[in-house]
């Protein structure tokens, strides 16, 4: 019998099951939040819709146990497969004190979660970059067999930092992998305004590294590439360059107005390779999955967003008098 795609990667049935719901969580987490910003209960959204498959199909491919990551504000699927839970992002959402990224003093997205080696992010985008190869160069100096993982945008890719970041990774040989998400536009600026060369990956080899374009909409493609670079890390073989090629399926956030910039048209093509729809048709196909098993899933993880959302919403806000926590020395 012919082995199943994901069967050659080395992942069973049970593992790509998990794969597929944890997408779908980030994916009814993420509209659930849209649901709640138009209904004017939380005040900001920055969507992961699209990208699902990218994140997902990364983070399975690292040590989720002893890795770390320094995701970017999208990366609803990264933060999930590593630890965090609907209902801690919810809590995130509203701005409650239980919030873990911050207390609920930051705008969502910021995440942050010491206890699953997730480094706190910031508002200045491409600041998570330098971050995660300062943790590569603790993991090269006390030889610890450990990775970090970073993600941004393909806007990002044109700051400083993202040049400062790979140059030192890339000298060093550090255990570093960068995942650029190219969702083809930064807020309203498209690719070819962007960028001359024709691929970010074609940026790899300035910085003495495989720079590697995969489809970010095939989370098995995605887990492939990535468990390739990890083993190179591991094995003193230095950083990684990748660019999962995806799709923005919403606007840049909640505050953004698309169709000011991009036709709807686009929008709706893209939604036709769906990677949650595609990933499930695979998983039907390989006789993993039924229609019947694809219902429970889905009504089980309606379940979990809902009570996330029920606990979130009802949970205290921080008291006033902790707002200097933290911030000055007690």
């Amino acid at each position: 019998m012919t082995k199943k795609r994901h069967e050659s990667l080395g992942l069973s049935d049970e593992q790509v099951i998990e794969m597929y719901k944890m997408m779908l969580l980030a994916r009814k987490v993420d509209e659930r939040m849209w649901l709640l910003n138009r209904a004017g209960k939380i005040p900001f959204v920055i969507s992961c819709q699209g990208q699902e498959a990218a994140q997902v199909g990364a983070s399975f491919a690292l040590n989720r146990d002893e890795d770390y990551v320094a995701p970017y504000y999208r990366d609803l699927g990264v933060v999930l497969a590593f630890g965090m839970t609907a209902r801690e992002l919810m809590l995130a959402a509203f701005a409650k004190a239980e919030d873990p990224n911050s207390g609920g003093r930051q705008m969502p997205s910021h995440f942050g979660q010491k206890k699953n080696r997730i480094l706190t992010g910031s508002s200045p985008v491409t600041t998570q970059v330098p971050h995660a190869v300062g943790v590569g160069l603790a993991a090269k100096m006390e030889e610890k067999e450990i990775v970090s993982f970073v993600t941004l945008g393909e806007g990002s890719s044109n700051q400083g930092d993202f040049h400062e970041g790979l140059n030192f990774a890339g000298v060093h040989k550090l255990p570093v992998i960068t995942m650029v998400e190219n969702n083809g536009y930064a807020i309203s600026v498209p690719l070819d305004k962007q960028l001359a060369c024709e691929s970010i990956a074609d940026r790899g080899i300035g910085y003495g590294m495989p720079g590697i374009s995969v489809d970010g909409n095939d989370p098995l493609k995605v887990y492939e590439v990535v468990k390739n670079a990890r083993e190179r890390a591991i094995n003193g073989e230095g950083p990684t360059l990748i660019e999962a090629r995806t799709a923005r399926f919403t606007a840049h956030s909640s505050d953004d107005d698309d169709s000011t910039y991009r036709d709807m048209q686009e929008v709706e093509k893209a939604r036709e390779n769906d990677p949650i729809l595609t990933f499930a048709t695979y998983l039907k196909e390989a006789d993993v999955l039924t229609d019947d098993s694809l219902k429970e899933i889905d009504d089980a993880l309606k379940k979990i967003v809902n009570e996330a959302t029920d606990y979130a919403e009802n949970a205290p806000f921080a008291e006033p008098e902790s707002a200097l926590k933290y911030v000055y020395e007690e």
